[in-house]
């Protein structure tokens, strides 16, 4: 589409307020971006990124805008290469693997300093990680470095010595890590946002208002100016990360917005350059938009489900969740109101992971559903007690979806549903505390393997959220991954999986992501669909705000690609 071209679209008067915006027509959205904005220069970026986080602690935050945020502010060993989401050297320079795949030995760049200047070292990883498995600290996430020798069991508090934990520092730029079995995704774990450094000397001063400070001391590309609630998130290019040279965009502004209504507006006006919230989508102008050359759809790894609260009757009994799975038309949702290129879920795992299959689960089969209902005592819903589907109003998607399922289990059941509707925070309050019957969910694979979408619902997972205990599961997950043989680790997770969405269901898959942005590729560079949904801002940037003369940020990482990296017998190794 030619620069300055654009289609605008009158929104209904009903546009949903958020804290920190109003509803309001086309013209008034860039006139209340600039009334929120103070003092300082304007910003050569300005995205919407979804939900206000609720922290940028990389060890604490659970949700996918928060993540967005730290992932710029702090480094991994690894990061992500924005093309494809695979793991390429971060911190760390290069790395060693020893033959049995549990041992490896990471190398850091000489040149890796805080935002302060201070030497970022291997004590700093060692800190970090054990912090998270700290019981002290209650990471959701800690349960991504239980593959770390005795991780879980000092999560646990079972052994409290922490230098039994499989994390050393040889020296200021080598770290030793032990696994408790070859994870063929480990590399991939080392850049997910959980394992990445954080500032030991801040959080020991300030303790839990260590992000409040300025400076915060950061190791990523970028730094925090400001993070004004309601408001923005203002992040400056860190000019003492190692990989400076290539960061892009100078200043860059985050906007919270929890309306798609809202969202849409604000990109129409010029008042953002991106919108990548896939949830920031208005389901009733979706037809128009996905003929639009700025508005992106591609295949993304994530599903939408249902989850199920095991603690309270009647949901204790599989029969009965069972029949509200097989009750459900899932192509009646996608069809009717996601529109946007979804696909159906069959099992939980979206299809597409390279060497796992996924099972199918429970399928659309109404007469059987009310068999099993009436097996479990409810004949033609009669006797059911009326319950509660939970949805957060982030999005109307979720709402439309809750009332087409209440139609779907009223209809075929008998049962009475009732919506209840919540803000984001409260609604992630209330799930992780059981506090639901039934509740929308939904998860965004954190590497690309099978065990990031099932090893969340093993017992001791603090995304468990289900209340859902089976020691069968848990070690059919545990077997998967001390298994060294491909096939059968493929074989042991599909079993798992069988149990989860076929045998027990304490959830129901709907359908599968499809990641949904709105950007114009005649001013935008650098963004790159990929099936994780992240995408560095390190490489994006502005064709305004930049000599027409830039090498395309593809072409450079292509390039890098080349010469960091080489395989040998199907082991990628560091050419460093």
């Amino acid at each position: 589409m030619p620069t300055g071209q654009r289609r605008f679209f009158l929104l209904p008067r009903s546009t949903p307020r958020i804290p920190g915006c109003l509803a309001f027509p086309f013209l008034a959205a860039a006139l209340l971006l600039a009334g929120c904005v103070r003092s300082g220069p304007p910003a050569d970026l300005v995205i919407i990124n979804g939900a206000e986080p609720e922290s940028l602690d990389p060890g604490l935050l659970t949700g996918q805008a928060d993540g967005r945020v730290a992932l710029e502010l702090f480094e991994g060993l690894t990061r992500y290469d924005p093309t494809n989401a695979a793991p390429i050297p971060g911190l760390a320079e290069s790395w060693d693997i020893s033959p049995d795949g549990r041992v490896y030995t990471f190398h850091l760049r000489p040149n890796a300093v805080w935002s302060s200047g201070e030497p970022i070292t291997a004590r700093d990883f060692v800190y970090s990680w054990l912090r998270v498995l700290n019981p002290g600290t209650a990471s959701e996430y800690a349960g991504v470095l239980f593959y770390l020798k005795n991780g879980e069991e000092y999560c646990s508090g079972h052994i409290r010595d922490a230098s039994q934990v499989g994390v050393k520092a040889v020296d200021d730029r080598t770290l030793r890590v032990e696994l408790k079995n070859p994870t063929p995704f480990f590399l991939d774990l080392c850049a997910y946002v959980t394992l990445r450094v954080v500032p030991r000397q801040a959080i020991e001063k300030y303790g839990d208002r260590w992000l409040m400070t300025r400076p915060v001391p950061c190791s990523g590309a970028y730094e925090l100016v400001a993070w004004r609630v309601n408001d923005r998130i203002r992040l400056r290019k860190n000019p003492r990360y190692w990989d400076a040279k290539h960061t892009l965009s100078e200043i860059v502004d985050l906007l919270p917005c929890a309306s798609a209504n809202t969202a849409l507006n604000l990109y129409e006006t010029g008042a953002a350059d991106v919108v990548w919230d896939k949830n920031l989508v208005p389901g009733e102008l979706l037809d128009i938009l996905l003929k639009r050359p700025d508005f992106h759809s591609f295949s993304c790894l994530g599903t939408y489900f249902i989850r199920f609260n095991v603690t309270r009757k009647p949901f204790d009994d599989a029969r009965v969740r069972k029949a509200f799975a097989l009750a459900i038309d899932k192509k009646r949702i996608v069809e009717k109101i996601t529109r946007g290129g979804e696909q159906i879920a069959s099992g939980y795992t979206p299809r597409g992971i390279p060497g796992y299959d996924t099972p199918e689960g429970l399928g659309y089969e109404p007469e059987t559903a009310r068999k099993l209902l009436a097996e479990a005592g409810f004949p033609g819903g009669k006797g059911f007690p009326s319950f509660q589907y939970l949805c957060d109003t982030t999005s109307r998607l979720h709402e439309q979806i809750a009332v087409e399922l209440q139609d779907m289990w009223q209809g075929e059941l008998g049962v009475h549903v009732e919506i209840r509707k919540l803000e984001w925070k409260t609604y992630l309050r209330a799930q992780g505390d059981l506090d639901y019957d039934l509740c929308r969910s939904s998860w965004i694979g954190d590497y690309i393997d099978a065990n990031t979408f099932l090893d969340m619902f093993m017992s001791n997972n603090g995304n468990n959220r289900a209340g859902w205990k089976n020691p069968r599961y848990d070690e059919l997950i545990r077997e998967a991954n001390a298994q060294l043989d491909r096939i059968k680790r493929r074989n042991l997770l599909r079993q798992a999986e069988i149990l989860l969405v076929r045998e027990e269901a304490p959830i129901v898959p709907l359908y599968y992501y499809a990641g949904l942005m709105y950007y114009r590729d005649s001013e935008i560079r650098g963004i790159f669909p990929n099936v994780l949904d992240v995408h560095p801002l390190q490489g994006i940037y502005k064709i305004s705000s930049r000599s027409s003369a830039q090498r395309p940020r593809s072409e450079l990482f292509a390039a890098r690609a080349q010469s960091e990296f080489s395989v040998h017998n199907g082991q990628r190794t560091t050419n460093h």
